[in-house]
């Protein structure tokens, strides 16, 4: 029996996919993890079908139940809530350009534990070397071993308690946004609940690799905020 459902969207980057499902798969708990595959092409498809069985993970392609073009995270979160709700279990996200370590999963639990009022619990990401970075820059130089925060969560690795999932109902998540980190993270707080971050339990994060094209907000920003607002790209 799973202790929490774990669920990660993918969009090719099938490298680090593979790296993130491998992790999660030596947790010191039992999860059930469900890959959502939004449009990837057919060698990821193929690879996510070839690997769930060795690594033990579900695969669901969203290209057999919607039309909508990718990015489809409200869907992954509407449909990932459903799950949750009728397992009556919490729900994390670890994204796919995300490694958690083997207690990281059992630490997140642990914390909901010690609150009766956790909404969202997030771990902090660190760079291979360990040294705090995005998204979580705005927490470097902190001490604290948890910290609860008014602002923002990533969604890189964040814990979404089963009170929360029972308060509100990701249909209502806004149809002309991308992402919903910065809504979600707010609409937790708004409910009453409390919102932390592990300072001592990092994630190691591979900034923008399940999305490439953002690299350009540091290599080359003109072009970036040309997708992102001309094109419409990257919507929060």
């Amino acid at each position: 029996m799973a202790d929490v459902l774990v669920i990660t969207p993918v969009k090719n980057s099938i490298e680090t996919t593979l790296d993130t499902a491998k992790a999660i798969a030596a947790s010191d708990l039992p999860v059930r993890h469900v890959i959502f595959n939004d449009f990837s092409t057919a060698e990821t498809k193929a690879s996510l079908e070839a690997n769930k069985g060795k690594i033990g993970f579900e695969v669901i392609h969203l290209e057999d139940l919607t039309d909508h073009p990718s990015p489809n995270y409200k869907l992954v979160l509407q449909l990932a809530q459903k799950m949750a709700l009728e397992a009556q279990l919490p729900l994390l996200v670890v994204e796919s350009d995300v490694v958690v370590k083997p207690d990281t999963i059992s630490n997140l639990l642990s914390q909901q534990e010690k609150s009766g009022k956790s909404g969202l619990i997030g771990s902090v990401t660190v760079d291979e070397a360990g040294v705090v970075n995005f998204p979580y820059l705005k927490f470097k130089g902190i001490k604290e071993p948890v910290i609860k925060t008014q602002r923002s969560l990533s969604f890189c690795c964040t814990l979404f308690t089963l009170d929360f999932l029972k308060s509100y109902d990701f249909a209502g998540l806004d149809e002309a946004k991308d992402w919903y980190d910065t809504f979600i993270s707010k609409k937790s707080i708004e409910l009453g609940f409390d919102n932390t971050v592990l300072m001592n339990a990092p994630v190691w994060h591979r900034p923008h690799a399940s999305r490439p094209w953002k690299q350009l907000k540091y290599t080359n920003p003109l072009k970036y905020y040309f997708l992102k607002f001309w094109k419409g790209l990257d919507k929060i």
